[in-house]
């Protein structure tokens, strides 16, 4: 797991990002555990509380559950990851969305272009 962070969100929030993106991606099963805080502190070179801040949030959304000295697990309720995945997915097509309509790209030229890129067709001319 990379970790790179940037100066606009706060590092837990990234740290929990980077997190909930892999359990969403099976990267960290339903049921699995993950990596003990005070490594993911080491990997990320940042203090285990700023680790442990990412995991409550995690907790609190209902996708980790704290096992007492065992670790923390990835929730085996298939429903919350699924909901944290579509909760993500939509947040990016909105964002997608407001960006496009800052530039005046109305639905029917957006799904037009989401076709191309998704056949592999850039739909972009060659310079000459």
């Amino acid at each position: 797991m990379a970790w790179r962070f940037n100066d606009h969100t706060p590092v837990y929030l990234q740290i929990a990002d980077k997190l909930r993106s892999s359990i969403i991606n099976g990267e960290f099963p339903p049921g699995g555990q993950i990596p003990p805080v005070r490594q993911i502190a080491v990997a990320a070179a940042v203090n285990p509380n700023t680790v442990q801040r990412a995991v409550s949030e995690l907790e609190a959304e209902g996708l980790l559950v704290a096992r007492s000295t065992y670790g923390c697990f990835v929730t085996e309720d298939s429903e919350a990851i699924l909901r944290v995945r579509r909760d993500a997915a939509y947040r990016l097509v909105n964002d997608f969305l407001s960006f496009a309509q800052e530039m005046s790209i109305d639905s029917d030229e957006l799904i037009t272009l989401i076709k191309e890129v998704a056949n592999g067709s850039s739909g972009m001319q060659e310079p000459v």
